[in-house]
């Protein structure tokens, strides 16, 4: 059985544990009805539009 030979420090510890705490990036797709950016699998929110359907009703900006 793997014995460790010395105690790990918390500092060596933490270190590894952090090496994965990052942001991520954002994944943008676009909008196949009109064509603006958006995150995948959502409504878009400029037209409204789903899969290529209207899903939700988007008011005008005045």
């Amino acid at each position: 059985m793997a014995v460790p030979k010395g105690k790990t420090s918390k500092q060596r510890r933490n270190k590894r544990r952090a090496s994965s705490y990052r942001l991520n990036k954002v994944t943008v797709s676009e909008c196949s009805n009109c064509h603006s950016p958006k995150v995948p699998h959502r409504v878009c929110p400029v037209c409204g539009y789903y899969n290529g359907r209207q899903v939700i009703e988007v008011k005008e900006a005045e």
